[in-house]
């Protein structure tokens, strides 16, 4: 785990590319989602109409897209809270990159259909989120 701290930079350009891959975890994810399901460019026009038809994998990664969606601004949010007050650096850095790892891992176990394992990791993705907004209100108190 230490070489996992060890390749992050104390910068704040750290925790925005953080925030940047995490942003774009949903669109990735929509790709599987579209390839898997037969997505094409017809289908375009209505998209969730398609997407309403579609079981498996395809279903399972568009549901992936969706949490991701729904996490997403509560991450945001606590990272540059977190930035706003100070919590330092190095430690703002950590948890935005583990969230975007537990992320990943969340929308694997989502597509590859392991509930528990996925639900674990939702719930350490949020940690990291809440974590950051307890150690903003501990600096400012």
């Amino acid at each position: 785990m230490n070489v996992f701290f060890g390749l992050i930079p104390d910068t704040a350009a750290s925790a925005i590319w953080a925030m940047v891959i995490a942003s774009l975890l949903p669109w990735a994810v929509s790709i599987v989602a579209k390839a898997s399901g037969g997505f094409k460019f017809r289908n375009n026009a209505h998209p969730r109409d398609f997407f309403q038809h579609v079981t498996g994998v395809a279903a399972r990664a568009n549901a992936a897209q969706q949490n991701s969606y729904e996490t997403l601004p509560i991450f945001l949010a606590a990272v540059i809270t977190a930035m706003l007050f100070f919590v330092p650096q190095s430690i703002i850095n950590v948890l935005a990159w583990l969230y975007v790892l537990i992320r990943i891992g969340f929308c694997v176990a989502y597509i590859t259909n392991l509930a528990m394992f996925r639900s674990i990791l939702w719930a350490l993705s949020m940690a990291c989120s809440l974590m950051l907004f307890y150690l903003a209100i501990r600096v400012s108190v």
